[in-house]
């Protein structure tokens, strides 16, 4: 971090946690619902998708977009999402960005066509983009060091709450076929949410923000956008389209467009106005090597829909079944950043590393399973890797966002959110395209359940890396 930066970091600082907020409990529960609401309308389609498929008359590519344009647009302007919360207030950009994920959401509760649906799932994206990286920078400037690591740990409680309930929700909304809304209701629900929400928002949050007087870098935030839709877009449909001339061209220029950024950014910073992201905060110490542990990391995001298609294909199990089997990872999930700050206060910044190595175990024995023909075990491997990655994550985020000042929160956040969902979006690709390579569409129980096997095996490496990138990062701190 350049000298100009520190000086200024250390000028900030203090204000930022000096008046401790009487209502910083409350106000938790309400910055939590932005936890909730962008992963839970991203896993909460995938059992809902043929009953959009049969209701729209929508084709495969069509049905696949639903949930690869969420991803891509919440991937390329998290960063973005994050600058606006630093530079016009935090408080203002969570509540605007909810008031947009309304809108977006009654637009897809209520699609005529396939195509208002997509452009829908498009706005909801961008929107929660631009709500979620506030909650963690506001937790970051609300809590002393002392409450932190609870906040943190009610954060990643919510965000798996987010990730394994979705599936169960829209197993069990489609199921009850509620008011007759069938499919609609996944997306109509987030509505009475954010009626509640965002009262309280405007009343329990405190305004914060890491700069006044400063532009947002426009220009810089066009670039990065372009260039991650160049390499997002290609990956998530290449497969799907055989691999056309337009993807392969998309992704040659991604590299060229990614580094255009980098250099404009410099450009920027040298030049003492306010970029996207700053260089000289990408080189604090073990600050790219833990944002690498972080994409790593999150390889386990392909693994809720292979596991569906494992379960419904491979096991013959129906949608709400299929939601019902996902629960022992939610308990995991939930029960892990409970028990994060006990450990650590044992283990410190190593914490991380032993919840990724609960994952690796967790998919080697869930493979082994599957090879095996032992589907009734498999509860056990499921929670192992929900347990997992619920005291890694908290653990993760801390390790990540506590290397830098509580004037560029926002900014942390936003790279950390958006490294969790290139992550999403390429491990997705990659992943789901090596599962559905394996076992294509049509093929029986025996492929699927190879395909599932391989493919977990391949999510238990990536985080078996995660684990020991995070392991070496906490050593360099002992």
């Amino acid at each position: 971090m350049s000298s100009s930066i520190r000086s200024a970091a250390v000028s900030t600082a203090i204000p930022e946690h000096s008046t401790r907020d009487t209502h910083r409990w409350l106000a938790l529960a309400v910055l939590l619902t932005g936890t909730l609401l962008p992963p839970l309308d991203f896993f909460i389609v995938n059992v809902a998708l043929p009953a959009i498929r049969t209701d729209l008359k929508a084709s495969s590519d069509v049905a696949q977009l639903v949930v690869s344009v969420y991803a891509t647009a919440y991937a390329v302007t998290l960063i973005l999402g994050g600058r606006l919360g630093d530079l016009y207030g935090r408080k203002r950009a969570f509540v605007g960005g909810m008031l947009g994920f309304a809108a977006a959401s009654a637009l897809c509760g209520w699609a005529p066509s396939p195509a208002v649906l997509v452009v829908g799932r498009l706005l909801q994206g961008v929107s929660a983009a631009v709500m979620a990286p506030q909650s963690l920078a506001s937790i970051h400037a609300l809590f002393p060091t002392a409450e932190k690591n609870r906040a943190l740990s009610l954060y990643g409680a919510t965000f798996g709450l987010a990730s394994v309930g979705g599936q169960l929700l829209g197993g069990v909304l489609v199921s009850a076929n509620v008011l007759g809304l069938g499919w609609r209701s996944v997306f109509l629900i987030n509505l009475p949410i954010i009626v509640v929400a965002v009262p309280a928002a405007l009343i329990l949050l405190r305004e914060s923000r890491g700069e006044r007087s400063a532009k947002l870098d426009v220009p810089g935030a066009l670039l990065l956008a372009t260039g991650l839709l160049a390499l997002v877009i290609p990956l998530i449909e290449g497969r799907e389209q055989h691999w056309p001339w337009w993807c392969v061209a998309l992704l040659m220029v991604s590299a060229p467009l990614l580094v255009s950024f980098w250099r404009f950014e410099r450009r920027q910073e040298q030049r003492g106005n306010t970029p996207l992201v700053y260089p000289s905060l990408l080189r604090a110490p073990g600050l790219q090597r833990s944002l690498t542990a972080t994409f790593f990391f999150y390889w386990l995001a392909p693994f809720f829909l292979i596991f569906a298609v494992y379960e419904q294909v491979g096991l013959g199990h129906n949608a709400l079944a299929t939601g019902f089997a996902i629960l022992p990872l939610g308990v995991g999930f939930l029960l892990g950043p409970l028990c994060s700050p006990r450990l650590a206060m044992r283990m410190g910044t190593r914490t991380a590393a032993l919840g990724m190595l609960c994952e690796v175990l967790g998919a080697l024995i869930a493979c082994i399973l599957a090879l095996t023909h032992a589907p009734a075990w498999l509860p056990a491997p499921l929670f192992l890797i929900g347990l997992g990655q619920g005291i890694a994550l908290p653990a993760l985020v801390r390790l990540n966002v506590d290397q830098v000042d509580p004037r560029w929160a926002g900014l942390a956040a936003g790279l950390v959110s958006a490294t969790l969902q290139i992550s999403a979006a390429v491990s997705t690709a990659l992943v789901g395209g090596l599962f559905f390579t394996l076992a294509p569409d049509g093929s029986g129980a025996r492929l699927a359940q190879a395909g599932f096997a391989f493919a977990t095996l391949v999510i238990g490496a990536a985080l078996a890396l995660a684990a020991a990138l995070s392991w070496r990062q906490a050593q360099s701190h002992a």
